[in-house]
C-alpha cells in the first residue's frame, strides 16, 4: 500500500482515478469574509467535526486559524488528539459528551476542553481534571429545544451552580444550540434564544456576569447580529456553503465560495448499440447508439447510489447525464454528444467547470437530504489534493 503522505512526491499516483480538491485560497477568503460579519469582539470558533466535513481537519484547521479563527470545535476526544499531535496549540472544544474517566484523562493530557451536559458527568469531570491550584476549563451546554445534549434550559440555573461549586473546574461559557435556525420561519430560532437569555439574565442577577456566551452556528451567525454573543460556532459556512437558499438569497454578493471539488478520470470510452442495458439490473437502457465513457468513482467512493440515472457531471465545461446503476468504484456516463471523448479525461462530480457549476446543494435536493451529509460522505480512499 502506498503512504498517502507520498501524495507531494507522486502527485499524479493520487490524480490517476479519483480525489478531492481543495482550496486553502476559498477557505481563507470565507473565513476572512465570515470575520468581517462577526460583531466587535465576537471570536470564531470553526468546527472541524468529521475530518472538517470531510476537507480534512489537520489542513482546514492550520488554514482558518491563520486567517484568524480564534478557536476549533470538535465532536470526539480522537479528533481533538489528532489536531494536537499535528502541531495545533489553538484552545479545542470537545463538542460531544465525554463520560468514560479515560477520555477526561485524555482530554486533560491532549490540554483539550470539555462540555459538560449533566450534573453526573460534571462531578466526573472534576474527580479527573485539573487540580486546586489550576482548576480546569470547562463548557456547560443547556438545552433551549434542540432536546439532544444539554441540561434543560429550565435546570440551568442549578446547573452552572453546581459546577462552580465543585473543586478543579472554572467554567469557561456556556452555551446552547439552536435546532432551526436554517428554517424560513424564525420564531422557534428566536425562542430559543429568549430562553438561553432567560438563564443568562437569572446567572447575572446572582452575581456571574462573567461568562462566556455562544448559539449561533453557521445559519444564525449569517441571518443575525445580536445572536452573535461572545463567539459563534461556524461549520458549513467555512466550507463555503450556505445552510439554506433562502439565507443564500440575503446575500446577493454570494460571497461564500465552496471549498471542495470532486474530480475524477474516464477509463474507458465504449460504443454500444440502439437496446442495451447498462450496468446492475439494466435500469437504463439506451435509445440509440449511444458512447458511454466509464468513470473511476462511485458509491464507496461517497457519491450515492440513488443518484443514479438523477445527477449530471461536467466534462469539458458540458453538462453530461449520468446513466445506469452508480456501482461501488465506478459510474457511466453519456457521452454521445462530445466528440472523440478519450480515457484519461477529467469528470467534475461536484464543483465547477468553465461557466458550470455542481454544489453539494444540488444532490441534497435529488436525494432529499442536506448538503452536511454530502461533504461528510467522501471516503478516504480519495486523497484530498491541496490546490492552493
Amino acid at each position: 500500500m502506498v503512504n498517502r503522505e507520498n501524495k507531494q512526491i507522486l502527485p499524479s499516483l493520487y490524480q490517476e482515478r479519483a480525489w478531492v480538491e481543495i482550496s486553502r485560497t476559498a477557505l481563507t477568503s470565507n473565513v476572512r469574509y465570515l470575520l468581517g460579519r462577526l460583531s466587535p469582539g465576537t471570536e470564531m470558533m470553526t468546527v472541524v467535526k468529521a475530518d472538517a466535513y470531510g476537507h480534512g481537519a489537520v489542513t482546514v484547521a492550520r488554514t482558518v486559524l491563520a486567517a484568524g479563527a480564534h478557536w476549533l470545535g470538535v465532536a470526539t476526544v480522537p479528533e481533538g488528539i489528532e489536531l494536537r499531535e499535528n502541531g495545533i496549540s489553538a484552545p479545542i472544544l470537545v463538542l460531544g459528551a465525554v463520560n468514560a474517566a479515560d477520555e477526561m484523562r485524555a482530554i486533560a493530557h491532549w490540554q483539550l476542553q470539555p462540555t459538560l451536559t449533566n450534573p453526573h458527568q460534571a462531578m466526573g469531570a472534576a474527580q479527573e481534571l485539573g487540580n486546586s491550584e489550576h482548576p480546569y476549563p470547562v463548557h456547560l451546554k443547556i438545552d433551549t429545544g434542540m432536546s439532544r445534549l444539554g441540561v434543560g434550559w429550565e435546570s440551568a440555573v442549578s446547573f452552572v451552580q453546581q459546577v462552580q461549586e465543585l473543586p478543579n473546574l472554572v467554567i469557561a461559557s456556556i452555551y446552547s444550540h439552536f435546532a432551526t435556525a436554517d428554517d424560513p420561519d424564525p420564531m422557534f430560532m428566536y425562542q430559543q434564544h429568549e430562553r438561553f437569555i432567560t438563564v443568562v439574565n437569572q446567572l447575572q442577577q446572582n452575581g456571574d456576569g462573567q461568562l462566556c456566551l455562544h448559539i449561533a452556528n453557521s445559519a444564525a451567525t449569517l441571518r443575525d447580529s445580536t445572536l452573535h454573543h461572545h463567539r459563534v460556532r461556524i461549520g458549513l459556512a467555512t466550507y463555503g456553503l450556505y445552510p439554506s437558499s433562502h439565507i443564500q438569497d440575503q446575500f446577493k454578493e454570494n460571497r461564500l465560495c465552496p471549498v471542495m471539488q470532486i474530480k475524477a478520470r474516464i477509463t474507458q470510452v465504449k460504443l454500444v448499440g440502439t437496446g442495451t442495458g447498462v450496468s446492475y439490473g439494466h435500469q437504463f437502457v439506451t435509445q440509440r447508439p449511444t458512447s458511454l465513457a466509464i468513470v473511476g468513482i462511485g458509491y464507496a467512493d461517497g457519491v450515492p447510489r440513488n443518484l443514479s440515472n438523477k445527477m449530471m457531471v461536467l466534462l469539458r465545461g458540458e453538462w453530461v447525464r449520468q446513466v445506469g446503476a452508480i456501482t461501488m468504484d465506478m459510474l457511466m456516463i453519456d457521452v454521445t454528444d462530445l466528440p472523440e471523448v478519450q480515457p484519461g479525461e477529467v469528470v467534475t462530480v461536484l464543483g465547477t467547470d468553465g461557466s458550470n457549476h455542481i454544489s453539494a446543494h444540488d444532490w441534497a435536493m435529488l436525494l432529499g437530504t442536506i448538503p452536511w451529509e454530502i461533504l461528510c460522505g467522501f471516503k478516504h480512499r480519495l486523497p484530498r489534493i491541496n490546490m492552493d
